[in-house]
């Protein structure tokens, strides 16, 4: 039952993610919006709510102490899976299919608007992370961060859409366009409305799949015996991003691939900022590195793993498929890290 459950929500996460690219790239076509903007403000913040809702849901609704350190896990493992294993999934990608595409094993992205990403992260998490290592106890310094943390989020959504809107090439056709009948059919573009409803239906699609993949591979860990510490920090966030790994194989088969890339990008600018701003409010005696170390020892890796991708590519002004790779290695010396620290006596 669980194998059946896990494959047909990842039915539903794969058409999910099909319908919100192309409707995601008509709704950044409607409003103007530039490729970063798309991807990395409206594709990242969409795609991001799976995981986002984990936190939220244990932290502020769940109650009691265990309910907040899964909270907390979460938080941690987004940005950690998109730097490591998310960078290595769109890698693998473009190399798989390199034959297909026009660049083949070369990334076409726009370095600036990867770096634009990058920075704000390197700045956002580092504010968070640094934090974890106030006194504990000491919680308004962690609210204040917080703030400062939202703020710093604001100004980059309103950089991206400030950006100069590019001519959007190779749209596809809408695929709710023929629902709307008070519309003319491509190649005459769609009305915002059905749109909207697309994008909408996706995101339904995108959580509930999400949603149904987390219980599954959490039902089927507990029946394989799989540690609850491991399946917390490792495997369950993998299903929860899910959606930014799909959504950018299908934009790098595209070749859209900055697209691809700030999908990833932007959703780690937001994960720096938003979920760790609910840790730092309304679980801020957990957000701590004292009995945390493996946990947060996440943070190390991801931005080992940003640097290793990311310096390289804005020293090259380029980007290969190859060097995206790296990701997965920084993800397995985690998972060894974990298995470690498990098998020690009392962990």
């Amino acid at each position: 039952m669980d194998i059946l459950l896990l494959a047909a929500s990842f039915a539903i996460i794969l058409a999910g993610s099909e319908l919100f690219t192309n409707g995601i790239e008509w709704f950044g076509h409607k409003l103007e919006l530039s490729e970063g903007a798309i991807g990395s403000v409206l594709a990242a913040v969409g795609t991001a709510l799976p995981e986002t809702m984990i936190p939220l849901i244990a932290i502020v609704f769940g109650g009691g102490v265990a309910a907040s350190e899964v909270g907390v896990g979460a938080i941690l493992g987004a940005p950690f899976m998109l730097a490591t294993l998310a960078m290595f999934v769109t890698g693998a990608a473009a190399l798989l299919m390199r034959r297909r595409r026009v660049n083949g094993a070369t990334l076409a992205v726009d370095t600036g608007v990867i770096g634009h990403d990058m920075a704000y992260f390197a700045v956002a998490y580092a504010l968070a992370i640094g934090a974890a290592f106030l006194p504990v106890g000491l919680e308004w310094p962690r609210r204040l961060v917080s703030v400062g943390l939202l703020g710093i989020y604001g100004y980059y959504v309103l950089g991206h859409l400030r950006d100069e809107a590019a001519e959007h090439k190779g749209l596809e056709p809408l695929r709710f366009h023929r629902l709307d009948r008070r519309a003319p059919q491509h190649p005459e573009p769609p009305r915002l409305f059905i749109v909207s409803v697309q994008v909408a239906f996706a995101l339904i699609c995108i959580i509930a799949g999400a949603w149904g993949f987390v219980h599954a591979v959490e039902d089927l860990a507990a029946s394989l015996g799989l540690n609850g510490t491991l399946l917390a920090l490792v495997v369950a966030p993998i299903a929860t991003e899910l959606p930014e790994k799909l959504n950018s194989v299908l934009w790098v088969r595209k070749g859209k691939d900055t697209l691809a890339l700030g999908n990833i990008t932007g959703a780690m600018v937001f994960q720096s900022a938003i979920p760790t701003s609910i840790g730092l409010v309304f679980a801020p005696a957990l957000w701590t590195v004292v009995g945390s170390g493996v946990a947060f020892s996440s943070a190390v890796i991801t931005f080992a793993s940003s640097a290793a991708i990311v310096l390289p590519m804005l020293l090259r002004k380029r980007l290969g498929a190859k060097p995206l790779l790296v990701g997965g290695a920084f993800y397995v010396a985690y998972l060894l890290v974990v298995i470690s620290a498990l098998a020690r006596p009392g962990g």
